[in-house]
């Protein structure tokens, strides 16, 4: 069996088949969780497929970890919120509402490409590359859980209106996209001892693909566009983006965690 196609068609049948309910119910609770169950399901199937080799085994465990902390956190937020505003514009349109489920099961296909090249190896041994990559991975989790739940709080307790300047959001104005970046690049670096031919340039698809997503088009863009709308003529706001890097933090933005 072809671990990597079935994959994509798996990710692009479960979305299309959750967009029905979605659309008929008109609910972000399931446009959310969908995300990091479609993570979750092509792991199922791709470990179950596989060698079960130790790369594997721990390349699934990675996956599940992040799929498992970001689904939880967008459930618990979305339940507390009652919607997600992202969608507002989308879940009363029937061919913008598909086409946004279509590119949700394409974009995990992407992003899992170094996890879903190594389950389609034979084996997957132990390799000092193991080590980098479990380290880039949990660190890239940690600020990226640290930092939503930093948000998330920080959101609860907001009065004025402000922007949020504690914690890690001090050192970079995105620092859970910062950590979503690393997680990727973790699993890639894991991974890409064992993969051969063109599996190695097809798996680079998964960090290149979110950092670009997240840089230019959905993440960052889209944030401080909406940012600036409310606070751009604000003088503390505009100091604020010249102290603070957008995503890497710098020697002057990582002094400000004192």
């Amino acid at each position: 069996m072809n671990i990597v196609w079935w994959s994509l068609v798996i990710a692009l049948a479960f979305n299309l088949l959750l967009f029905i309910p979605a659309w008929l119910f008109k609910t972000d609770k399931l446009t959310d969780l969908s995300y990091s169950l479609t993570f979750i399901l092509l792991v199922v199937f791709g470990f179950s497929q596989s060698a079960k080799s130790l790369g594997q085994t721990l390349i699934s465990i990675m996956v599940l970890l992040w799929a498992l902390r970001l689904g939880g956190f967008l459930f618990i937020r979305v339940n507390k919120a009652g919607k997600d505003s992202r969608f507002d514009k989308l879940r009363s349109q029937f061919w913008p509402f598909l086409r946004f489920w279509f590119f949700q099961g394409l974009t995990v296909f992407i992003v899992m490409a170094a996890a879903i090249a190594l389950y389609n190896e034979p084996d997957a041994p132990y390799t000092i590359w193991f080590y980098p990559g479990w380290l880039i991975f949990g660190l890239g989790l940690a600020l990226e859980a640290v930092a939503d739940y930093q948000k998330y709080k920080f959101s609860q307790t907001n009065t004025k209106g402000s922007w949020i300047d504690i914690g890690f959001w001090r050192m970079s104005r995105h620092p859970n996209y910062l950590g979503e970046i690393m997680v990727w690049s973790g699993v890639y670096i894991f991974a890409v001892t064992n993969l051969h031919g063109v599996a190695r340039l097809l798996a680079l698809a998964s960090p290149i693909y979110i950092a670009l997503i997240l840089l230019f088009f959905s993440g960052i863009p889209l944030l401080e566009k909406s940012a600036d709308k409310k606070w751009g003529a604000n003088k503390d706001y505009q100091d604020y983006k010249k102290q603070v890097p957008a995503l890497v933090p710098n020697l002057k933005s990582l002094k400000r965690l004192d």
